[in-house]
């Protein structure tokens, strides 16, 4: 793959975010060995959560699903600005996708899907991860969904020659 990760994005028509900022007292990514977590990453621009409610009643399932995709986009941002490119990212290693449903909806699979297919459009089958997709009765301010990335990443280059 020659072609860079923001432009496989910009081909789907979408543009990475800046990378949100904390809304609590944790950090929003982690870096460890070649492992990098991020926190819960909602469907937010800026301070604004766009999607709110329950799916199944408040929130159409199409609408949750493009949540899911916006929380990707800004966990790619947060991922990003760790690292410093997202093509330094070697694989997408896992999904924590957490969905916010009313009594009787069951399908937060394919709503966690909007973030998964974004996934491997922007890194092709190294996109393709382990994946949880749970059903919870609140999330933070009311958001329809919240998703966590695992990514691993490339070793660090060393600013020494060997």
């Amino acid at each position: 793959m020659s072609e860079s990760v923001e432009a496989r994005l910009s081909q789907h028509g979408y543009t990475l975010p800046q990378a949100p900022e904390a809304i609590g007292f944790y950090i929003p990514v982690l870096r460890t060995g070649n492992l990098v977590v991020t926190s819960g990453q909602l469907p937010a621009v800026g301070k604004e959560v766009m999607f709110k409610g329950k799916v199944g009643t408040e929130v159409t399932e199409e609408h949750a699903f493009h949540a899911a995709r916006m929380c990707a986009l800004n966990a790619l941002a947060q991922i990003k600005a760790c690292l410093g490119s997202l093509d330094a990212v070697t694989r997408i290693v896992r999904v924590e996708g957490f969905v916010q449903s009313a009594d009787g909806f069951s399908r937060q699979p394919q709503v966690i899907n909007g973030a998964s297919e974004l996934l491997v459009q922007a890194f092709g089958e190294l996109g393709k991860h382990t994946r949880i997709a749970v059903g919870v009765n609140e999330l933070p301010l009311n958001a329809t969904v919240e998703l966590v990335i695992w990514a691993e990443a490339a070793d660090k280059v060393s600013s020494g020659s060997a």
